[in-house]
């Protein structure tokens, strides 16, 4: 590898050739400071709040776009630099709506630290505000460009996702981000992922919150509240409360959904190993009946809606089965409901996922087994999160409790739904048992695991070669399905996540500033909690898990059965671009 050799501050360092200041700088452990860089989406040195003075430059540098070269000598902590950043500071100020203490990013605010850095408490610029209103006509996202400091990041974050609904509107003091002709977001094909919110470093972008309803539900003595977890939130949710990227914390989340004073705490695993019974059997009987292949599953909402919209041909290819959050609804809302003598009517059902899509799969059609709603509520992590501290519970003095049973046991193979890769390797452990109708030694697929957004693999199965396809992140689902319908690519079974990474990534994790998001592998860290969760799991097949065999022998029968199609299956609807 070239290498080039510089100073910095003083210091000699030497880094790869093609690193930029921003870069080099970490090299030598020094933190400049940013808004509108995330590596590799948002690259253009906008905001100008990285600038650094170069020996030999006319005008101080954007340290973020800035390649560095032989000999530079570069200074990042001058009072030239300083007071730059900090009139920069000012300035944003000066168009910002400064109500932080009822912010929800208030404590992890980009724009926060950095004015507390460099001691900005009030604006010298006060004047004329860009006139803006609030847009919540989304049923996941709340918009207030009051708090938006134009940095562009939610912008290349939707680029990023194929669909590109929101761009900078008019120019000047005007400029304002926004969707084509000023249209409210409900009125564009956006696909829900919320990937905008999670890249967004202020409080402009932030998940429509209904963590009041949740606790009118449980406070209201008529209602039954039950609330199960999303498999990746087990390793997210810590870092809301200081914890290291990757903790796994199921057990302290558990207790403290009981201290929220849920009436019931399930794990949405269950509702995963459900999935793969059914999407399994969906699979097998498609490829032994000639059915349409390659079938791709359908557990993530944002893709789903995207496919709806963007690629209606290939709704035939979509698995019928209904997402783990919608299937672990059905259940308490049908089986566990008749079990204990509940009217559906009377339960609250809770959901904790790490997707702003979720609220809008609820509202969806055909998710309503019992004649109501299979969930009532989807919340994001950081709602949970925000849940947790309100009533005073102090997470890490939490012990570990477990779920309740029946709807809270689960095996390794739905802990793993939570990253990209982990969807089809359990339906793998389970479709090549049946198929070869033996219990196979060989759980681990390796070859689809890790944060590449496509994946490919052949498995021979049953004298066959089965060929499996994983994407995450909507730009590469769009370039594999082109291959597909253009005959380049074949494939039996795709996998497809919204969100680069899946579900580990989603667009209602907990947000990570960019000086974390540049530098460390957050995606990597948190599929790796997963996937050693799954390695200690007694048992790692879904098909093997007793809880399930009880739930089909009392309830569904068999998979694929006539219960099981009214309950855990659903349809799909082209949707209109514009």
């Amino acid at each position: 590898m070239d290498m080039v050799n510089l100073k910095i501050n003083g210091m000699d360092i030497s880094v790869p050739k093609g690193s930029t200041i921003l870069e080099a700088a970490r090299y030598a452990g020094i933190e400049i400071p940013t808004l509108c860089y995330m590596r590799e989406i948002n690259e253009i040195g906008a905001c100008r709040i990285c600038v650094v003075e170069v020996k030999g430059a006319r005008s101080l540098v954007a340290a973020c776009v800035y390649p560095v070269n032989e000999g530079m000598e570069v200074f990042t902590n001058t009072p030239t630099v300083r007071n730059s950043r900090k009139m920069t500071l000012e300035l944003i100020l000066s168009n910002h709506d400064k109500k932080c203490l009822s912010c929800v990013r208030s404590g992890n605010c980009e724009l926060q630290k950095l004015c507390k850095e460099y001691g900005v408490d009030e604006s010298r610029y006060d004047g004329a505000m860009t006139p803006s209103e609030i847009d919540d006509s989304a049923l996941h996202l709340v918009r207030n460009n009051k708090k938006c400091i134009l940095c562009r990041r939610c912008v290349a974050a939707c680029r990023e996702q194929y669909v590109g609904v929101i761009g900078a509107n008019a120019r000047g003091f005007d400029t304002n981000i926004g969707c084509a002709f000023e249209k409210k977001l409900a009125d564009v094909p956006c696909i829900s992922c919320g990937q905008c919110i999670v890249e967004c470093p202020t409080g402009a972008l932030t998940e429509k919150d209904q963590i009041d309803e949740v606790f009118a539900a449980i406070a209201d003595p008529t209602k039954h509240v039950v609330v199960h977890t999303a498999p990746s939130v087990r390793v997210t949710l810590g870092e809301c409360f200081g914890m290291p990227i990757g903790s796994n914390v199921e057990g302290k989340m558990a207790a403290a959904l009981r201290r929220l004073g849920f009436d019931k705490v399930f794990d949405t695993d269950f509702g995963a190993d459900l999935t793969i019974m059914e999407e399994a059997n969906e699979f097998v009987e498609r490829v032994k009946n000639g059915g349409v292949l390659p079938m791709i599953t359908s557990c993530s909402p944002g893709w789903v809606k995207f496919a709806e919209t963007f690629y209606p041909d290939f709704i035939p290819n979509l698995s019928t089965c209904k997402s783990p959050q919608q299937m672990q609804g059905a259940t308490i809302k049908t089986w566990y409901a008749k079990k204990n003598g509940i009217d559906p009517k009377d339960i609250v059902c809770v959901s904790i996922m790490p997707c702003t899509a979720k609220k809008f799969e609820v509202k969806r059609d055909n998710q309503s087994a019992a004649g109501v709603p299979d969930v009532d509520i989807a919340l994001t992590t950081r709602e949970l999160a925000r849940m947790i501290d309100r009533a005073g519970i102090k997470f890490d003095l939490l012990p570990d409790e477990k779920f309740d049973p029946i709807l809270g046991e689960s095996t390794g193979a739905a802990v793993i739904f939570g990253t990209s890769g982990g969807v089809m390797e359990a339906a793998l452990r389970t479709a090549a048992d049946w198929l070869e109708n033996k219990d196979l030694e060989n759980v681990d697929y390796q070859e689809i695991r890790g944060m590449a957004g496509v994946k490919e693999a052949t498995y021979h199965v049953a004298g066959m070669d089965v060929k499996v396809a994983v994407c995450s992140g909507l730009t590469n689902v769009a370039k594999l399905l082109d291959a597909v319908r253009a005959g380049e690519k074949t494939y039996h079974f795709i996998e497809v996540m919204c969100c680069p990474g899946g579900c580990i990534n989603g667009g209602g994790q907990p947000i990570q500033p960019a000086s974390v998001r540049n530098f460390v592998d957050v995606k990597g860290l948190r599929s790796k909690a997963l996937y050693a969760a799954d390695k200690d799991m007694p048992v790692r097949k879904s098909h093997q898990n007793p809880a399930i065999k009880v739930v089909y022998d009392e309830f569904f029968g068999k998979p694929g059965s006539h219960v099981a199609h009214e309950v855990l299956h659903t349809a799909y609807v082209k949707r209109e671009k514009y």
